[in-house]
């Protein structure tokens, strides 16, 4: 018989059988497709900067689980890029530079006596500051202690420190040197920086859970064991490890006190504070506590579930305003004197800074965007005017050219406007002619108008969704974004993006997670990616790619919290986990690890007849079609698996299917290029069917399959 060549369709199908979807690709992770053809993506580098703090992070170089990138230039040509985590607000100058930590300082204290209660020979020292109406975890600095304490230097204690809760007046410190006597002593300045928020989301805890003003993270929870009536002053409970000795637990919604705790039981419950009593039943899950300040509110501490921490950011200029979801607005200005990296600042009439915005700037809202050419300050979800509750669909914008003028006059453009489909905006995005805003349950367009309507908006479609307020993007000049069953694209029309994958995707997908779901651009490759939570997963840890250009699907696993494809840095950048600031298309490896490790990559086609399917067919030898263009070594290597079967319900390999290496016999510069490197490879596969693998994990390894060809010889019918 003639060569038979492997010359599949470009990009993945999951919709339907593997037989089904004969003549394309099937199965993939870390492989794009450029110009048709599959090949292995790029490898990725670590920035190498670091925190530039006394407390350094536990791992990687900042704190917390960064959800937000931004790049800019500043009129002094300083290269920066802002990182918003979970914990905090990092400034980073130029890449591998310092990250500066810029989170704001929501309140200040001076304790002129007895701030600090030490135990001889221990390096906790408890904090004794009344109603300093912090979290656990959240982050202090100390200052101003003039002299020892206790045998500590004050060195040890005028540094920052992370908190942990003990009570509403006391928290406690880990020093660096131990003390060397007991008692109560010392007088200290304290600022305490914006509480933290939440890595993950977590659902049904209360006020605040969902994606509105962030999600919650559950500090502990266990499980009733016994009936719960509406007027027990004791709750039996599977466990109460992981609870303070007071405070207060959750049970779905309910808030309920308690004054103790023993062995099992939680004692002095007090129930329906903030809420209706309810009597729940044996096995009702008690999956939240606090202290009792209330559920969600920033004074209160100790267990308070935490809000997932999301950040929006936009340049005013060369400075920068920021927002945490469901908080106030910050304002951070490049200001060479004194420090160019001062914290940013609150933008409200009590903030203590020369930066004071009218009375009636916005005291909460869930976005910040800055009009590309008519320069507002816009926020999305916000209070009224007068009010400090949220308005969930209300937008509201600064006069033009002035972030401190926010109340409506003749003689301003300052203004609002409540949109009136779905329950609450979850995002919005600055394209080329309007801004787009989402809703739950529409999408509008948001243009300026100029005085005296000032912005007009027209809903563009509705009964659509969006996954979160990070899950669009836009490239030529066309906008894509993640629904919570399908993808969309808006061209000047909304309309369902095709994508072969959709099944795979959302049928394994964790959308009680959407808010951490992302997108960006990689422009070199013509591409949108997509990243997302598995069904069986609390973090990000599959992704999935659209090639605009070429109408083409791929997908794979990779872990990433956020990434930015910005023409200001070398390459595209991206954060990890364990605090990693990571770009992509550099070089070839893992370079997370140290020493770099491989990529391992593959991609398999669907099934395809060997042969007409009709009789068996035997594969007696391969023409192999493969470039090693970019490898890093002189002998690079990928194995071909050609997976035989009998019939499309039977398991792969039930006739020999033996993996062929296929290598180069040559000896040259690690960057020649070698288009043939294996002439022939000689095969012994039998069957009606075969699926066609390449896959690489060796270091320093780039390649792209063209069209390999296969020799099959008829075989008999059984």
């Amino acid at each position: 018989m003639p060569l038979q060549k492997l010359q599949l369709r470009p990009g993945v199908n999951r919709e339907s059988t593997t037989l089904a979807n004969e003549g394309t690709w099937f199965e993939m992770d870390k492989v794009r497709f450029r110009s048709g053809y599959p090949e292995k993506l790029g490898g990725w580098t670590l920035d190498g900067g670091s925190a530039d703090a006394t407390l350094q992070p536990p791992a990687g170089s900042f704190w917390g689980v960064c959800r937000s990138l931004w790049n800019w230039i500043t009129l002094d040509g300083l290269n920066l890029m802002g990182l918003g985590t979970n914990l905090k607000y990092y400034i980073q100058q130029t890449a591998g530079g310092t990250f500066y930590d810029i989170t704001p300082i929501r309140d200040t204290s001076t304790v002129a006596s007895n701030a600090f209660t030490t135990v001889n020979g221990s390096t906790t020292v408890v904090v004794n500051d009344s109603g300093y109406g912090a979290q656990d975890g959240d982050f202090v600095t100390i200052s101003g202690v003039g002299g020892a304490i206790n045998g500590i230097p004050a060195s040890a204690l005028n540094r920052e420190f992370r908190i942990t809760y003990i009570d509403t007046s006391t928290y406690s410190i880990v020093v660096s040197s131990p003390a060397t006597s007991s008692g109560t002593t010392g007088a200290a300045d304290f600022e305490y920086q914006l509480s933290v928020g939440g890595e993950i989301a977590t659902v049904g805890v209360g006020w605040g859970a969902g994606g509105w003003g962030g999600t919650t993270t559950i500090s502990a929870s266990t499980t009733l064991d016994g009936a719960l009536s509406s007027s027990a002053t004791t709750i039996t409970v599977v466990s109460t490890t992981g609870f303070d000795a007071a405070g207060a637990i959750g049970i779905n919604g309910e808030y309920i006190t308690y004054s103790g705790k023993t062995g099992t039981t939680f004692t002095g419950c007090v129930r329906g504070v903030g809420s209706t009593a309810r009597a729940y039943a044996t096995g009702a899950t008690v999956n939240q506590y606090s202290d009792a300040s209330g559920w969600g509110e920033a004074a209160s501490a100790g267990g308070v579930a935490l809000q997932m921490r999301l950040w929006s950011q936009a340049n005013y200029g060369q400075d920068l305003i920021i927002n945490p979801r469901g908080g106030a607005l910050y304002l951070w200005k490049v200001n060479a004197n004194p420090n160019i990296y001062d914290r940013a600042v609150l933008l409200n009439s009590a903030s203590p800074s020369p930066y004071d915005a009218d009375t009636d700037c916005p005291e909460v809202c869930n976005a910040v965007a800055v009009s590309d050419s008519s320069r507002f300050v816009i926020a999305f979800g916000c209070n009224d005017y007068g009010s400090s509750e949220m308005d969930p669909l209300l937008i509201r914008w600064s006069d033009q050219e002035d972030y401190l003028t926010w109340a409506p006059q003749a003689t301003n453009q300052a203004g609002s406007y409540r949109l009136s489909t779905g329950s609450g905006i979850v995002a919005n995005l600055q394209t080329r002619q309007e801004i787009l805003v989402w809703t739950d349950a529409a999408i509008y367009s948001m243009q300026y108008l100029g005085p005296p309507y000032v912005w007009g908006f027209q809903i563009l479609g509705s009964n659509t969704s969006i996954a979160g307020p990070n899950a669009v993007a836009t490239a030529a000049n066309i906008t894509y974004w993640m629904g919570l069953d399908k993808f969309y694209m808006y061209s000047g029309r909304v309309e369902t993006l095709y994508c072969p994958l959709r099944q795979y995707i959302f049928g394994d997908i964790n959308l009680q997670q959407q808010y951490q779901f992302f997108a960006s651009t990689n422009e070199g490759f013509n591409e949108i990616w997509w990243f997302y939570c598995s069904a069986s997963s609390t973090v990000i840890d599959r992704y999935v790619v659209y090639n605009h250009l070429e109408k083409i699907w791929s997908y794979g696993n990779l872990s990433r919290t956020a990434w930015l494809d910005s023409p200001l840095r070398d390459f595209p950048a991206a954060a990890g986990y364990d605090g990693q600031l990571i770009y992509h298309e550099d070089g070839v490896n893992d370079g997370t690890t140290n020493p770099p490790s491989p990529i391992e990559a593959y991609i398999q086609s669907a099934d395809f007849n060997i042969g007409d399917g009709h009789n068996y067919g035997f594969v007696w030898r391969m023409i192999p079609d493969i470039t090693f263009d970019g490898s890093f070594v002189n002998n690079p290597a990928v194995t071909i698996t050609m997976r035989p079967r009998q019939n499309p319900g039977s398991n792969y390999g039930a006739a020999p299917s033996p993996e062929v290496i296929s290598a180069q016999n040559y000896q040259g510069q690690r960057n020649y290029v070698v288009q043939q490197f294996t002439e022939i490879v000689y095969t012994r596969v039998r069957g009606r069917q075969m699926a066609f693998k390449i896959a690489s994990d060796g270091l320093g390894v780039q390649w792209q399959l063209g069209v390999p060809s296969i020799d099959v010889r008829p075989d008999g019918r059984r």
